[in-house]
């Protein structure tokens, strides 16, 4: 054998599994490490399944306060500082540089980096003091000040990230980079659907109302991760049908839809037993709730049974198909129909410049709808076990970005501290969690981590944050990831 030859046999475990992943060595492959190529399907591991819901038989851990959340997401990041954060000490220092003492050296994007000076740029808007609490408010924000006594502020929340899609990401599954399964994917894995007819986990996405450009969405932000995909958000479209290709094809009626589907959960059937495939079992799934949502979905986004008194309660924008105002009332109706978890992603909040603008255009769309949806809940006895959470990914910074005016400025992205409120489902109602100091660029006391605002949702739902897990690739991963505590602040 010749010196060519012999090195050929030496091969490195790279070049091994290099060669190895093709042809038949795949399949060998895979047959050694079948448990850790993907995630094991559910019920073939430590979690029986409950029958009724289709969620994990050992959950709720203990009882739970809330039974569904809704979550109106405000993408692009709202400024803390303008609505929520009232700072009276920036009037003093407006224009003046941010002191090296208050940033401390950290780090900043690139947008404002190469700025020459980082004046501080104190809000234009008005502050006023509502309801019992004495909750200080925007006045861009007259109709959540008739809610301030139902609502939890918290003002010290903070992240890792600090550009947009980590961000996202971040707060969405508890991780930077995608991969990983959302908030609302791990609740319907948890806890299931008390609603048959109609998806665990329901999205709803609102346009802008800003004139500025809003930075994009994807679905992977409602995505299963490495759950079975059943589990991942079904997005209800504002125009067409609500959800794609749910109507039936010319000349197809429910009786021929019924024999096929049979049949084609047969076929699946057996392919589940012979690869035990989750995908399978989801896809067989996904066919039976398309056909039942064909009854649910049309009664759901038949809006002619409520009357004008509700529609003046959200607002003239709630007779318009795909406004905040209207998601906000499709979530009422979908929360009354049991469905686990609603996300309103509402975008346009990214005000580098023209801020004062455009959020009073994004207040004017979001305001009168988000109190709304708490008078609405109260008053149908729903609050006390809906949970609603309202805030965007991080904040805004005190300093402005690009040219500070009289009457116009814009911040660029703070991750140190902003603010989230929540209301009903067990939260303690008319509080303020935190303190930020007088620039609202530093936490003085009471942080809360998005790990700690994650482990208190799920705590909130009947859920230790430690305890769902799901094993992929050899580990059991959680939302929370190795972090979090829940904010006993918040509890009722």
């Amino acid at each position: 054998m010749d010196s060519h030859s012999q090195h050929n046999l030496l091969l490195t475990r790279r070049q091994l599994f290099g060669r190895a992943s093709t042809g038949i060595g795949g399949a060998a492959l895979g047959s050694l490490l079948e448990d850790d190529l993907c995630a094991k399907p559910r019920g073939q591991n430590d979690h029986p399944v409950d029958p009724r819901t289709g969620g994990l038989a050992e959950l709720p851990h203990f009882g739970p306060k809330a039974k569904r959340v809704i979550y109106l997401f405000q993408s692009g990041a709202p400024s803390q500082i303008d609505l929520f954060d009232y700072k009276p000490m920036l009037r003093q220092f407006h224009g003046q540089e941010l002191p090296d003492s208050v940033r401390q050296g950290q780090r900043i994007t690139g947008m404002t980096s190469g700025q020459d000076s980082l004046p501080v740029a104190s809000s234009i808007f008005k502050f006023n003091q509502h309801g019992q609490s004495g909750r200080w408010l925007s006045e861009l924000l007259p109709h959540q000040g008739r809610i301030v006594d139902d609502v939890a502020y918290i003002n010290t929340v903070h992240t890792d990230a600090i550009n947009h899609d980590p961000a996202i990401t971040f707060i969405q599954s508890g991780f930077q980079q995608p991969g990983r399964p959302s908030m609302g994917a791990w609740m319907s894995y948890g806890l299931g659907s008390e609603n048959q007819n109609l998806p665990g986990f329901v999205v709803l996405v609102s346009q802008k109302n800003s004139l500025n450009n809003a930075q994009p969405l994807f679905s992977r932000l409602w995505g299963a991760g490495f759950l079975p995909s059943r589990y991942q958000g079904v997005r209800f479209r504002s125009s067409g049908d609500p959800v794609l290709y749910l109507s039936d094809p010319p000349g197809v009626n429910r009786k021929s839809r019924r024999r096929m589907l049979d049949s084609l959960a047969e076929l699946n059937k057996m392919r589940s037993e012979a690869f035990s495939d989750p995908e399978i079992d989801t896809r067989i799934a996904q066919y039976e709730m398309a056909y039942r949502m064909q009854t649910s979905v049309p009664d759901l986004m038949d809006l002619s049974d409520e009357p004008d008194h509700i529609f003046d309660l959200y607002g003239p924008d709630s007779r318009k198909p795909g406004t905040f105002a209207a998601n906000c009332l499709l979530a009422r109706r979908l929360s009354e129909r049991n469905v686990r978890f609603v996300q309103l992603f509402h975008r346009g909040w990214d005000q580098h410049n023209d801020l004062p603008r455009d959020i009073t255009l994004q207040s004017k769309s979001t305001d009168q709808p988000s109190a709304a949806l708490i008078h609405d809940l109260k008053q149908r006895g729903m609050l006390d076990d809906t949970l609603v959470i309202w805030g965007g990914e991080f904040g805004r910074t005190v300093y402005c970005q690009g040219e500070l005016t009289a009457t116009n400025y814009g911040r660029d992205h703070h991750p140190r501290c902003f603010t989230i409120w929540m209301a009903g489902g067990g939260v303690k109602p008319g509080v303020s969690i935190g303190e930020t100091d007088d620039y609202c660029y530093n936490i003085v006391n009471d942080p809360v981590h998005i790990h700690d605002l994650q482990a208190t949702v799920l705590h909130l739902m009947g859920i230790d944050h430690k305890k769902l897990t799901f094993k992929y690739q050899g580990r059991h991963f959680r939302l929370t990831d190795v972090h979090g505590n829940v904010v006993e602040q918040l509890l009722a």
